[in-house]
C-alpha cells in the first residue's frame, strides 16, 4: 500500500474501517487537498487518526503535514517508501468526539519493511485538538 495516493475511491479502506477509501479516509484526503472553508475533515479524533494511518499507507505526506499541529509540526516529512503499513488496531480512545477540544487515541499500526521483509508495529499513544472546527494531531508517546 505503500505510495499508492491516490487510490480508487471503490478500493478498501487501508485503516481497515470496512468501508471504501473514499467513503471512508479519502474524502478528507481530497478535503484537505482543495481547502477552503467546505473542505470535508475528520469529526473525531479517532477518524483523524485513522486517516493519518491510512495518509501514511497510500505516501500522502502532505495530508500528514496539514493535518498535524503548527506547534509541533516538522518543516517537512520523508515518508519511507520501504515500509508497507498492514494493518491498525485501534486500543482505545478518550474523549476527541466532535464537541470535544482536545481527545486521546491508542493505536498499533503494523508494517513490513520491503528490505528486510521483517515485520514490525508501532504502538503509540496519540494527542490530538481540535481547533476552529478541524482536528489536529499533536504529538504521540511510543509504547514497548
Amino acid at each position: 500500500m505503500t505510495a499508492t495516493w491516490p487510490l480508487p475511491d471503490d478500493a478498501r479502506c487501508p485503516c481497515l474501517s470496512g468501508e471504501t477509501y473514499g467513503a471512508c479516509c479519502g474524502r478528507f484526503h481530497v478535503g484537505v487537498a482543495a481547502g477552503g472553508p467546505d473542505a470535508v475533515t475528520a469529526p473525531t479524533a479517532e477518524a483523524l487518526m485513522r486517516s493519518r494511518y491510512a495518509a501514511f499507507a497510500v505516501g500522502d505526506a502532505d495530508y500528514l503535514l496539514a493535518t498535524w499541529h503548527p506547534s509541533t509540526r516538522p518543516a517537512d516529512l520523508d515518508l519511507d517508501n520501504g515500509v508497507t503499513w498492514r494493518r491498525l488496531d485501534v486500543v482505545a480512545t478518550s474523549a476527541g468526539g466532535p464537541l470535544d477540544r482536545t481527545g486521546v487515541v491508542e493505536f498499533v499500526a503494523h508494517f513490513r519493511s520491503a528490505e528486510t521483509r521483517e515485520r514490525g508495529s508501532l504502538h503509540e499513544v496519540s494527542s490530538f485538538v481540535r481547533e476552529g472546527g478541524r482536528w489536529y494531531y499533536v504529538d504521540g508517546e511510543h509504547r514497548g
